[in-house]
């Protein structure tokens, strides 16, 4: 199983009462960015290209702690930049699964083996290591050869100390399904609890703009990649999420799903568009004008298929009515079934 029972007990939980108390608009995922600065330079990222000034920036400890408080969402997600070169992170990490948020700690490994002895294993805490395929593509993509060895020796030596470990790919428009597919069975055999898979957004600031996917090419890719999938491998994502890519299911983006706060505030309206920022929750659900966004509203949003957009849709499908909790349980146990 690709979550554990208690996180997935603490989910249907949380998004259960947010329904009975009839509230429309709440967080699923808490997108943490404590930093931007990174110790790599992708072609597809934009983070790195701020100006100096704002990658020397960092989130405090106290931060971080309020803007889970405030945001309540039971997972938090941190990406970056690299967290793992944040010095206070090992504190923050402690502060989040203090107050029992599951943690993914997003990595793309290169420090993450000689970085674990401060860190505690626990079922909160879970290490996402980025990895965008077999190593030539990988290589490739973070544009540094040999970091595909160094994540997987450092998700070797963190399974060995007993912590939860996952990976996050993201896809672009040159993605070979067979490559993949080959893939999925060495982060299996690796023995990573699951795999999270996206496409690519295509970021103002990336400095690759010719690699992101539109949304035809995306239903494509993803079900030459997930038809007549292999019963080993286990997506750390909704099942129907996952339909969604294949072009089986037809959903609206919920931006606030997976609200965002960096060194700038909360950002409006969502972690992959920068149109401003408030400096708490409540003005980010208040102030951002959300009927703007999604596809069919906002050019910007047509060719988005991303999980930080779509995966809370998913869950609120599978959480608002009978269908929608049966086909989860039936792409659950038949992901193969038509």
């Amino acid at each position: 199983m690709a979550v554990p029972v208690s996180q997935m007990f603490t989910v249907a939980q949380y998004v259960i009462t947010q329904k009975l108390k009839r509230v429309k608009q709440y967080p699923l995922v808490l997108m943490l960015e404590p930093l931007f600065r990174c110790n790599l330079a992708c072609a597809g990222c934009g983070k790195i290209q701020y100006p100096e000034h704002v990658l020397d920036k960092r989130l405090t400890p106290e931060q971080c702690w309020q803007a889970a408080d405030e945001c309540g969402a039971p997972i938090v997600s941190i990406p970056g930049g690299e967290p793992l070169i944040h010095p206070e992170m090992p504190e923050i990490i402690r502060g989040l699964t203090q107050r029992k948020k599951y943690v993914y700690l997003c990595t793309n490994g290169i420090l993450l083996q000689r970085k674990l002895a401060d860190y505690t294993p626990s079922k909160y805490l879970t290490f996402s290591v980025h990895m965008d395929g077999l190593k030539d593509e990988h290589d490739l993509a973070v544009c540094r050869d040999g970091v595909y060895d160094v994540a997987i020796n450092g998700i070797r030596a963190a399974l060995k100390r007993g912590f939860r470990v996952t990976t996050n790919t993201t896809l672009f428009d040159d993605a070979d399904p067979e490559r993949m597919r080959t893939f999925f069975d060495e982060m299996m055999q690796l023995g990573v609890e699951g795999m999270m898979i996206s496409p690519g957004y295509s970021y103002d600031k990336a400095p690759d703009q010719n690699g992101f996917l539109k949304r035809s090419r995306t239903h494509d890719l993803f079900s030459k990649l997930l038809n007549n999938r292999k019963r080993s491998w286990q997506f750390n994502q909704s099942p129907l999420f996952l339909e969604f890519l294949m072009g089986k299911r037809e959903y609206q983006c919920t931006p606030w799903g997976n609200p965002t706060y960096n060194v700038f505030g909360w950002q409006k309206p969502c972690y992959l568009l920068q149109e401003g920022y408030v400096s708490t929750f409540k003005e980010l659900l208040r102030e951002t004008k959300w009927e703007q966004y999604g596809t069919g509203h906002n050019p910007k949003c047509a060719d988005c298929m991303v999980h930080c957009g779509y995966e809370a849709t998913a869950v609120e499908d599978t959480f608002s009515s009978w269908k929608g909790f049966a086909g989860t349980v039936k792409a659950t146990l038949f992901p193969n079934f038509t």
